[in-house]
């Protein structure tokens, strides 16, 4: 198996997070599987079958910096050497205004999508500097909040702002340790979050409606494209969305 890369996804117990880390496991990729409930994860290995590739199951809160260090540890122990993260953890909340949000509610966000993000980004960068052959890549889980927010989505669509700034200077910073960074803005893939899409959510202009979405295999093609590039190509960032969604145009 020591020929096998290997990667780290988080969140990896459901929706986004567990596809990805099912295509890429799938695809021959060692996969550990990360999250804040051991069961879960091992309930989505369980799913994912008879694979060449091994997957590994590790509980963390990626908010907490000595679980992330002891995430990294396990990860070295196991398998050497990490040549992917997928940095996909991420929370949000119900639309509200922000003069509404508890402020608890934005520590939360911020730990989980932020710091959460630096925190595991930090890890890797540093395990990728020092590992021989040197190098790996790094893909960020933004969105397309990024680029134009649902009404009241403060805490999330800020830390989603953030993210790309974490992948441009990653990016940059990366360059003399061939580490590459880049980042995958999705809208309005199926999961159990993205539910209520389907039945109706607010709109810019008042409403309340229901929107396209999409199967989640397509962001996981899109995440194990990107992963299976070599490191002197990078997509720096790409957006996946369902074609039907408001999101270009005016609403």
């Amino acid at each position: 198996m020591a020929n096998y890369k290997t990667a780290i996804v988080t969140g990896a117990g459901t929706g986004i997070g567990k596809s990805v880390a099912t295509a890429l496991l799938k695809s021959g990729w060692n996969t550990v599987f990360c999250g804040r409930r051991e069961q879960v994860l091992k309930e989505a290995i369980a799913e994912a079958g008879s694979t060449q590739a091994k997957a590994l199951a590790v509980a963390c809160d990626i908010s907490k910096a000595d679980q992330v260090d002891d995430l990294f540890e396990t990860v070295a122990a196991a398998f050497g050497r990490v040549d992917l993260l997928f940095n996909n953890a991420g929370m949000g909340y119900k639309s509200t205004l922000i003069d509404e949000i508890p402020v608890e509610v934005w520590n939360d966000i911020v730990g989980v999508n932020l710091t959460g993000s630096f925190l595991c980004a930090r890890a890797a960068f540093g395990a990728m500097r020092r590992q021989r052959p040197m190098g790996g890549r790094i893909i960020n889980n933004g969105s397309v909040s990024a680029y134009a927010p649902r009404p009241g989505s403060v805490p999330y669509t800020a830390t989603k702002h953030a993210i790309t700034g974490l992948t441009k200077t990653l990016a940059l910073d990366g360059r003399p340790y061939d580490i590459a960074c880049g980042q995958i803005d999705i809208g309005n893939a199926l999961t159990e979050m993205a539910q209520a899409m389907t039945v109706g959510v607010p709109q810019a202009n008042g409403s309340i409606a229901a929107e396209a979405v999409m199967d989640v295999e397509r962001v996981a093609d899109a995440v194990v494209h990107m992963a299976s590039l070599p490191l002197d190509a990078n997509v720096l960032f790409m957006t996946v969305m369902a074609t039907k969604m408001p999101y270009v145009g005016r609403g």
